[in-house]
């Protein structure tokens, strides 16, 4: 997909997906295709009852890596 750079995910008690684009419009492409929303409509009849939306800029990613 134009635009995409990565996702993360984890989940325990609470799962979190994180996508990551380069540009607004670029998410915006992505929430209306096709097979995106096919997914939408299938995990809202099967897996999920509630969820939550967050669009966020990142300003800075850094961190420590174990040698």
């Amino acid at each position: 997909m134009p635009g995409y750079l990565g996702f993360e995910s984890c989940s325990s008690d609470v799962g979190i997906s994180i996508s990551y684009w380069k540009t607004l419009e670029d998410v915006k492409r992505w929430k209306y295709h096709p097979l995106h929303v096919a997914a939408q409509k299938t995990g809202k009849e099967i897996w999920y009852h509630e969820y939550k939306v967050r669009i966020a800029k990142v300003e800075r990613d850094y961190g420590f890596e174990a040698i």
